[in-house]
């Protein structure tokens, strides 16, 4: 049997940090048929980042394969870390030594579940991936990596007031994107998967020559039935 889990946030107007402009083109009501406009930051919901976003000279979009976003998974469940508190080395490998080289890997707080994307606790109070972790992820040999959860814990940073941090502070950016893994920014629903293992379909947009690109992202299990 087969499950189909959405990990996709829906794109939402009014949103207190992601301003999103919708309007109609045209109407029904005006004997044209019905067609939406919308525009968006393309690392605003959930969204994929290409290694331009952080390195002048990294790779974009036009780079980026189907090979490099869809393939087996592994979901490392690091939900039990508590709010505001980093996610340790030791607990990040123990939830994840069944990732393998060329994965994708779903790194699962659950966060969605205990806070909203459109609230500041969903910013203030998140756990966060320490530099040692996101080391770590790379020298697995990941090709990719989700979160559900604002995983660099200076980008409260737009909130707080507080200066602009450098890269190497935004710890996943500077040791997995800089670094040719590709990321996969505020997924959610992650909480529905049942296997440590499945398969993901992470589709950005065809957004030539771009740093990033909105993304619908699903996963896929196989279960006996029985």
């Amino acid at each position: 049997m087969r499950r189909l889990i959405d990990l996709t946030l829906p794109v939402q107007t009014g949103h207190f940090r992601w301003p999103v402009e919708r309007r109609l083109l045209k109407s029904h009501e005006q004997g044209q048929g019905q067609a939406t406009w919308a525009g968006w930051n393309v690392h605003a919901f959930t969204h994929m980042d290409a290694p331009r976003h952080v390195d002048p000279s990294g790779f974009t979009t036009d780079a980026v394969t189907l090979e490099m976003t869809v393939g087996p998974a592994a979901v490392v469940d690091v939900s039990a870390v508590p709010a505001d508190q980093p996610i340790p080395l030791e607990h990040l490998a123990a939830a994840g030594a069944h990732l393998r080289p060329g994965d994708i890997a779903l790194i699962r707080t659950r966060w969605d579940e205990r806070a909203s994307i459109n609230s500041p606790d969903y910013w203030l109070k998140a756990p966060w991936m320490t530099a040692e972790g996101a080391a770590w992820l790379f020298e697995r040999g990941i090709k990719a990596v989700g979160f559900d959860f604002p995983q660099d814990r200076c980008i409260r940073f737009f909130l707080t007031g507080e200066p602009r941090p450098p890269l190497p502070e935004h710890v996943t950016h500077y040791h997995l994107l800089a670094r040719g893994v590709i990321l996969f920014e505020y997924l959610c629903n992650m909480g529905a998967l049942r296997q440590p293992r499945n398969e993901v379909i992470a589709l950005p947009i065809r957004l030539p020559d771009a740093d990033g690109a909105p993304a619908r992202v699903i996963a896929i299990e196989h279960e006996e039935e029985g």
